[in-house]
């Protein structure tokens, strides 16, 4: 998949930071808007007014979970990141944000 092949849409905003990340660990972008619209546990996101969802992702070899952070925007969701972890997370733990990520953010 190529980076340009995500697109913005009526209802999504992807970030850059969201694109290089899809590519980074292979998620499509539909995988992406499954666990936003269906998640198994909701977190607040650890920028300002955010929400991080995730949604397991296991085979009988591995434990995975699909994580999305996410920021509302009227009508629009803008997707900030996606990652997957490998094994299942502690809840409530804080994930780490890289400087860039927080420039866009703030960015609006």
């Amino acid at each position: 998949m190529d980076i340009r092949a995500i697109k913005n849409d009526r209802g999504c905003f992807w970030t850059n930071h969201a694109k290089y990340k899809l590519l980074e660990y292979g998620l499509s972008p539909t995988a992406v808007k499954n666990v936003i619209r269906r998640p198994e546990r909701t977190e607040a996101g650890i920028a300002p007014n955010t929400t991080a969802v995730m949604r397991r992702k296991d085979t009988k070899k591995t434990k995975r979970e699909v994580w999305a952070m996410y920021q509302k925007l009227g009508t629009k969701i803008k997707i900030i990141s996606a990652w997957i972890y490998p094994g299942v997370s502690p809840e409530g733990k804080e994930f780490f944000i890289p400087e860039d990520v927080w420039e866009e953010i703030n960015q609006g």
